[in-house]
């Protein structure tokens, strides 16, 4: 059995630090929010602010060092109580245990077979928290008054679980006590951790998420600190009342009182609540269906990933979270659960593993229609007409087929003519001929294929020139050193995306080997035939639906190319890579949306690494 609930704070015997001056503190605090608020750096200059960012927040955690909150015991201690406490209030603990799975860590372990699409959990809203329930917690007053958290569900809930972390008779502290004390993401990695990230696509994300986090936890220290203290609503440096963790320190007041609730202001544990809730977070339905909330999900939360289909939705009946098996599990076999088509950057940055064999594994490609391009106007039409902007983020795929049917409609436009162009606006089939832009058995022209297929080659080469090391180097490296799982984590994500690209050049050479043949055979083209029900298909890609009537998300642009500038460019190192478009956190999120079914399951709620947008990267 765990050990009784019990949080205790404590100050660390060795290397305490000395007093340390409030006004001190806020000064470090002032400078962070300074240096955070600062507008975006120059190309090549983000590692400079990155380093410089980090070595404030390293001098903050300096001068907090001996502080915490802690709890008696490890964290398996607590997972009995936990399934009691789940249990007691509605939810389904039949049928597994929790288990230690080694590398995966902690997971769901079956304890007889459950058959595949079996219902086999299921969690009640009572016990999830939501930004509901921090609405209606001492957090409230706060909420009410701070737009930030208004607008922002996630910084709701990273602040709710810390209200409800410092608070010894929280409902949720049975759940609470069995979070990971320390994550994997890149928010807890080591400076030369990072550095191996550099030159890949997540490397970016990486600097935008840890300066959002810093600029995040500096504005709220000065909000909680000097505007309370103004409003008469903080207590510094005294104990806390009764029923409320007392901590005194000279040096400085690393918690304090906000109607009856202690919140931390400490760096290292706003770090944890982002990242329990940048690795937790999911849409469910408000009680009234009418639209979405964000929650962190109790016992299901302990599911790890594997690839497959999402089968977790929210039954509005019911008013419960409810899981069917991804497939077939024996007793004694992990369950897994499918967290969504997230790539590996994602899944690194977001949720902080790194999966193999992941089949939804991609890397980003931004094209744009150059302006400047004399049929500018013409191809702007032709996209429209398909539902694409002159301006995008696509992906390449680690799996076949290597890109999507939007991306190749795009390629196609983007190569045209005058002539083909005039083809898709003009006469009686130019609507048939916009329909079959993104099915890979139509081409417009043999030579356009060849013009396409030459340009993707070319800028998947180029993409590859902008990492400092090779396939071959980052397998080597992998091998022959000693490293740690951070170290490893990061070196196997920019050797995968090295492999996408690579895998990219080859697929694009030998396609355009076999339509420069074609070309040069005099092959006839395959005309599009009204009945022929492959029009719908889309068979480049997996999506099953006409390229017209899918959209693509709108994405900061970037420098639009024209094909001979793209295949003549010299690239600067991380160029055509990532542009910031940041929410708390700096998540770009990949959000599986939430679909209604007809049954009173009401929403598909896939495991979220970020928040509340759409996928940043169509397929």
């Amino acid at each position: 059995m765990g050990k009784k609930s019990r949080v205790k704070t404590q100050k660390s015997g060795t290397g305490a630090t000395a007093t340390v001056s409030p006004k001190e503190m806020l000064n470090l605090i002032s400078e962070l929010l300074q240096k955070c608020s600062s507008p975006p750096p120059g190309p090549g200059k983000e590692w400079e602010e990155y380093v410089q960012i980090r070595s404030l927040v390293e001098k903050i955690r300096k001068k907090q060092k001996g502080l915490s909150i802690v709890f008696d015991g490890k964290r398996d201690d607590y997972f009995p109580e936990l399934i009691k406490w789940a249990t007691e209030n509605g939810a389904s603990t039949e049928g597994f245990e929790i288990a230690n799975f080694e590398e995966e860590g902690f997971g769901l372990k079956a304890t007889r077979e459950i058959k595949a699409e079996e219902l086999f959990l299921w969690v009640p809203r009572k016990l999830l928290m939501t930004v509901e329930s921090a609405k209606n917690s001492v957090l409230g007053s706060l909420y009410s008054q701070d737009r930030i958290l208004q607008a922002m569900g996630n910084i709701t809930l990273a602040f709710h679980l810390l209200c409800e972390r410092a608070n010894p008779n929280s409902f949720w502290l049975p759940y609470i006590q069995t979070l990971p004390s320390e994550y994997d993401t890149p928010l807890y990695f080591e400076e030369d951790e990072v550095q191996y990230l550099q030159s890949t696509q997540a490397i970016h994300d990486v600097f935008s998420q840890y300066k959002n986090t810093a600029r995040q936890y500096a504005y709220f220290y000065k909000v909680i600190q000097v505007e309370g203290t103004k409003k008469g609503t903080v207590q510094l440096n005294s104990i806390a009342p009764e029923g409320v963790i007392p901590l005194c320190f000279r040096c400085m007041n690393p918690l304090i009182v906000w109607n009856s609730a202690f919140l931390c202001i400490l760096f290292n544990f706003c770090r944890w609540a982002v990242s329990s809730v940048m690795t937790r977070q999911n849409q469910i339905p408000t009680e009234d269906g009418s639209r979405v909330t964000l929650a962190l999900i109790p016992l299901w939360d302990m599911c790890n990933h594997t690839n497959g289909l999402i089968t977790t939705g929210y039954n509005l009946e019911d008013d419960r979270c409810e899981c069917v098996a991804l497939q077939d599990f024996k007793a004694g076999e992990q369950i897994y659960i499918f967290y969504g088509t997230r790539s590996n950057a994602e899944f690194v940055i977001h949720s902080g593993f790194f999966f193999d064999n992941n089949s939804h594994d991609r890397v980003k490609i931004k094209l744009g229609v150059s302006k400047s391009d004399r049929l500018y106007a013409m191809k702007a039409e032709v996209l429209a007409r398909a539902g694409i902007p002159t301006s995008s983020v696509f992906a390449l795929h680690a799996t076949e087929p290597a890109i999507s049917a939007q991306l190749l409609a795009f390629l196609r436009v983007f190569c045209m003519s005058e002539e083909e162009l005039k083809e898709h606006l003009i006469g009686e089939h130019a609507i048939d001929k916009i329909f079959t832009l993104g099915n890979s058995e139509f081409p417009v022209s043999w030579d356009n294929e060849v013009k396409l297929w030459t340009f993707l080659e070319a800028r998947a080469s180029l993409l590859l020139k902008t990492y400092k090391t090779t396939v071959e180097g980052d397998k080597s490296f992998l091998e022959t050193h000693d490293l740690t799982p951070h170290a490893v984590m990061a070196i196997k994500l920019r050797l995968g995306e090295k492999e996408i690209l690579e895998k990219a050049v080859k697929s694009a050479a030998a396609s355009r080997e076999y339509y420069t043949k074609q070309m040069a055979d005099g092959a006839p083209l395959p005309k599009y035939e009204e009945s022929n029900i492959a029009l719908l298909e889309n068979t480049v890609a997996d999506s099953r639906l006409p390229i017209v009537l899918r959209n693509l998300e709108d994405v900061e642009e970037q420098g639009d190319l024209k094909i001979d500038e793209a295949i003549d460019a010299e690239v600067t190192e991380n160029g055509f890579v990532n542009s910031e478009n940041s929410l708390f956190n700096g998540t770009k999120s990949e959000s599986e949306n939430l679909n209604k079914e007809k049954s009173n399951r009401g929403t598909e709620a896939a495991k979220e690494s970020s928040s509340e947008s759409n996928d940043e990267v169509k397929e």
